[in-house]
């Protein structure tokens, strides 16, 4: 995304695979007449529970000592302005959870945590929807953080960015739920990168989930949902039903 002389925001067009070589066609489009689509179509998302200590007291319990992982599937991706569905034949109560995600940009095992920011492609804005009575209810998180639509991600991703100390908040409906810093995380990026990978391989777009703030809370459908992150931008959803 670049500015105009006004101020004016507008997408720049590429040629090429964005995690290879790319080149701008030269060719741009005012912000508001594209639709942002999902930024990646991730093969794995990796996420990382009771990251901030106040959110693991809020679920009642203390912070775990090594990172809490679980996945959620490619198919819960969506993108900006897509709308979440509220599963109600399955579900009577979906929460919350705005993150930031960390997107890797190379195939990458065994990563010391001194070399994690070589296989960082960049840094984008996540909500990751749980379905809270499920995920009580099976004791194993797979079924609560799995629907489809659970998992915004954009508006884009920031490349150049420091990620140490950013402010997330997340809104319901112009409503500020959640306020943190990135620099409350128990396991920082680097940690969670060399974690992760001494278990499994990442490949290029695979997407990590850092944990979120304490404020989760209740969706219902209608509700506009939107997570900030500081030098980054903001992801919007809208809650409808599951048809």
């Amino acid at each position: 995304m670049v500015e105009g002389a006004q101020g004016e925001e507008f997408v720049a067009r590429i040629a090429g695979h964005p995690f290879g070589e790319i080149q701008f066609t030269g060719e741009r489009y005012p912000l508001q007449e594209v639709r942002l689509v999902a930024p990646m179509l991730p093969s794995k998302i990796i996420a990382v529970g009771r990251n901030y200590a106040e959110h693991a007291r809020e679920m009642g319990g203390e912070p775990p000592a090594e990172p809490l992982i679980f996945s959620k599937p490619s198919t819960s991706v969506i993108g900006h302005n897509e709308s979440i569905a509220y599963p109600h034949k399955l579900s009577e109560r979906v929460d919350y959870e705005g993150e930031l995600a960390v997107v890797i940009g190379r195939l990458c095992r065994e990563v010391p945590v001194e070399r994690a920011h070589e296989v960082i492609f960049g840094y984008t804005c996540a909500n990751d929807v749980t379905a809270r009575d499920l995920q009580r209810k099976d004791g194993q998180w797979t079924r609560a953080k799995g629907f489809d639509t659970f998992c915004p991600l954009g508006p884009w991703i920031q490349t150049q960015l420091d990620p140490g100390d950013l402010a997330i908040t997340t809104t319901v409906n112009g409503e500020l739920r959640q306020s943190g810093r990135t620099s409350q995380l128990i396991h920082d990026i680097p940690k969670l990168i060399s974690y992760i990978t001494d278990v499994m391989t990442l490949i290029p777009g695979d997407v990590i989930l850092t944990g979120t703030p304490e404020g989760v809370g209740p969706l219902d459908d209608g509700d506009e949902v939107s997570v900030g992150i500081e030098g980054i931008g903001t992801l919007t959803n809208r809650v409808v039903p599951r048809d």
